[in-house]
């Protein structure tokens, strides 16, 4: 009896002599990007669920030279609507919408066909715009666009 009674008591005493771990502090997890985008195509096509508006996110400019896939996409069916893509992984993106006058295109079989419209969001014509976006943040950008770039 005696002999179980030092035992515990040394096991108290390592127990509290010990150096104590701190709860696990729960990784945290990296909060979502949002970027909602408002669309303004004033072209003359008919936006529907047949003819829907694409919007692509890059991750790089360089998608203006043909490389690069997207990161995220949404579809419109309206010509002013705004889309929302949730879960975006970089911090940096470029937006470019696209609107098949045909309906045939699906967003998903390569790019756009010849003959779509296409918007890209910039300030400067011809150069994509970086839309940065912080993790946890909401950004709304506005991308209007008309008939006049079309896809070669």
């Amino acid at each position: 009896m005696k002999t179980a009674r030092f035992l515990l008591l040394g096991m108290i005493a390592v127990a509290l002599a010990a150096p104590q771990d701190k709860p696990a502090e729960k990784e945290k997890k990296a909060e979502p990007r949002v970027l909602k985008v408002k669309l303004d195509y004033s072209g003359s096509g008919v936006v529907d669920a047949r003819h829907p508006i694409y919007v692509f996110l890059f991750d790089s400019p360089d998608f203006v030279k043909g490389a690069g896939m997207p990161i995220g996409d949404a579809a419109a069916t309206a010509k002013d609507q705004t889309v929302t893509i949730s879960g975006v992984a970089a911090g940096t993106v470029y937006a470019v919408a696209a609107y098949d006058p045909q309906g045939a295109y699906d967003g998903q079989s390569g790019p756009p066909p010849s003959g779509s419209s296409m918007g890209m969001y910039n300030k400067t014509p011809g150069t994509p715009e970086p839309i940065k976006i912080e993790p946890g943040q909401t950004v709304t950008i506005e991308l209007p666009f008309d008939d006049s770039h079309k896809m070669p």
